[in-house]
């Protein structure tokens, strides 16, 4: 049975549960959501999907977000239908994150929508103002593992980046990416 299926077939269960779960506002919701952080299996997917569907800005159905997932800026993610983010990607929504239907992030990526400036010279870089930009993923779009997705990216629909890719610009929908910085390597 796929993901899609049993999320289906417990849709009504889940959803009575984040209705219930709601009562709990904003901020204890948050506290749950990171404390089941590292709960493993069914349990513990359902348990973040709740969670997260009260402190994300929009939480599509069957969306997975597995163990030791690392979420910041939530108010500021939206995500669709069908997605998996797997096991230790960290997520930096400060700038905004829209994430598609139908896509999946591999284990140890990131998105960070936000960037360190370093123009003022008697301040260090640390601590230099920081610029926020839009993390847009289209749908259908595979993220291999180790994949860095940079301020102010979007991410085309149809489109593969590969492990270890480092992407700091956007590209035409239907391409395979790779390389640091990320490049088209072909068509698909």
């Amino acid at each position: 049975m796929t993901g899609r299926e049993k999320f289906n077939k417990h849709k009504k269960i889940i959803n009575l549960l984040w209705f219930f779960s709601r009562i709990f506002g904003i901020s204890f919701n948050k506290f749950l959501f990171h404390f089941f952080r590292n709960t493993n299996g069914m349990v513990g997917i359902i348990l973040r999907y709740i969670f997260a569907k009260n402190i994300f800005k929009y939480l599509g159905d069957n969306v997975s977000i597995h163990p030791n997932v690392f979420i910041f800026n939530h108010k500021n993610i939206s995500i669709g239908n069908n997605v998996s983010i797997h096991p230790m990607c960290y997520i930096e929504g400060a700038g905004g994150i829209k994430i598609g239907d139908n896509v999946s992030i591999a284990h140890n990526s990131s998105l960070i929508s936000t960037n360190h400036g370093w123009n003022d010279l008697q301040t260090p870089i640390k601590y230099n103002k920081e610029s926020f930009q839009e993390i847009l993923i289209e749908n259908d779009v595979w993220v291999a593992c180790g994949v860095r997705i940079l301020a102010g990216v979007r991410v085309s629909e149809r489109t593969v980046i590969a492990a270890g890719a480092v992407v700091n610009k956007g590209f035409e929908e239907k391409v395979l990416l790779a390389g640091i910085p990320a490049k088209i390597i072909k068509r698909i």
